[in-house]
């Protein structure tokens, strides 16, 4: 999408005069020879190494029995160093896509042989286990090989392991210490990604912790946590987005993620705290401030990063119509707050377009954040 976009644009500034064709044709080929730009074939690649690894797998579940047990671990360890070493070999030969299917291939063959093994020796443990350490395996491969699809797969066993956690009757903040792993896994996968240069993998990162943040407020509905994810979201927003923050140039070089997670985690707080309040009083002073942190998102952030203005266009008009119906709605009937929330929405829509057109009018300063 966003390949199209800029070739779109450049095609549009090249018939105005504004740029040079040779000069718009270098810029896209330099974009397109990144290794973070999507490939059709690296994604099909990488789909042919899992369906290959599960097929190996059941292959010698299949045949489990028929199998010599030392011959059973030989096969397994040979199979891991095999892929291994072809994926060196193959990035050392400039066939990175080929390199990364089978790095892939062959953290998946440890995760089945962890499983396989643990099986044929009857070894203690349960499957949170097992998925910590295949989640450290994979850590080191991606270090190693400095791999973005390792980090991408590390990613996704961060998210298996909370998964196994959640749905685990005893995993609970009482229960089970791993479920405070889950921080240490959202930072390990945050530098993975950074450090392999993995582009849209971050966002499994942010995703995972406002899941985690989330689920700790399910499992702990009260005020003070939900005051303090709204409180924590808030300040990550501003360090995120003033330009006065000292973590305002590290937030912008990694792009509108920063921003626009630690905003949604302050809409995150907002919503836990309308349900913790009681009384029509209160739940409008909540109201206010809903509106007036979504106005403000919009007005500090919304001209650089177009998610965190589509959010807080969102919520804006969510909460003014939530709170249309908990007020005049209650007190016109239906028909009436049909025609109040028809009445707030053209104000919303001429809020908006206002705004749009304010936004548009300023040129950035700086570059825009991806």
């Amino acid at each position: 999408m966003y390949r199209g976009r800029i070739e779109k644009d450049f095609n549009l500034w090249v018939s105005k005069g504004l740029l040079d064709a040779g000069a718009a044709r270098a810029m896209l080929a330099e974009y397109d020879g990144r290794e973070t730009v999507f490939s059709a074939g690296r994604v099909l690649l990488v789909l042919a190494a899992i369906l290959v690894s599960a097929a190996i797998l059941l292959l010698v579940a299949a045949n489990w029995e028929a199998i010599p047990r030392v011959a059973r671990v030989a096969g397994i360890v040979g199979l891991i160093w095999a892929f291994y070493l072809g994926a060196a070999a193959c990035l050392g030969r400039g066939f990175k896509a080929m390199g990364a299917a089978l790095l892939v291939l062959a953290t998946m063959t440890f995760g089945g042989a962890i499983a396989l093994v643990g099986q044929m020796y009857h070894l203690s443990g349960d499957s949170t286990d097992a998925l910590l350490v295949w989640f450290a395996a994979a850590c080191v491969a991606a270090l190693a090989f400095r791999s973005a699809a390792l980090a991408v797969f590390c990613g996704f066993l961060a998210w298996a392991i909370f998964g196994e956690l959640v749905v685990d009757n005893d995993a609970s903040f009482e229960g089970n210490g791993y479920i405070y792993l889950v921080p240490m896994l959202v930072l390990v996968v945050m530098a993975l990604v950074r450090y392999a240069n993995a582009g849209m993998a971050r966002h499994l990162a942010y995703l995972l912790a406002l899941a985690w943040l989330g689920w700790f407020y399910i499992e702990l509905p009260e005020l003070w946590v939900a005051s303090l994810l709204f409180g924590a979201g808030l300040v990550a927003f501003l360090l995120a987005s003033l330009p006065l923050s000292p973590l305002y140039r590290l937030a912008r070089d990694a792009g509108a993620a920063p921003a626009f997670y630690s905003f949604a985690l302050a809409v995150m707080g907002l919503a836990a705290l309308h349900t913790e309040v009681e009384g029509l009083g209160q739940d409008i002073a909540i109201g206010a401030t809903t509106l007036a942190v979504a106005l403000g998102g919009i007005a500090i952030a919304g001209r650089l990063n177009g998610p965190v203005r589509f959010l807080g266009y969102t919520v804006f008009a969510v909460e003014t119509l939530y709170l249309a119906s908990e007020t005049l709605g209650s007190i016109l009937g239906t028909s009436g707050f049909f025609l109040i929330a028809g009445l707030v929405v053209a104000l919303i829509a001429w809020l908006v377009i206002r705004l749009e057109k304010r936004l548009s009018g300023k040129t950035p300063v700086e570059g825009s954040a991806a």
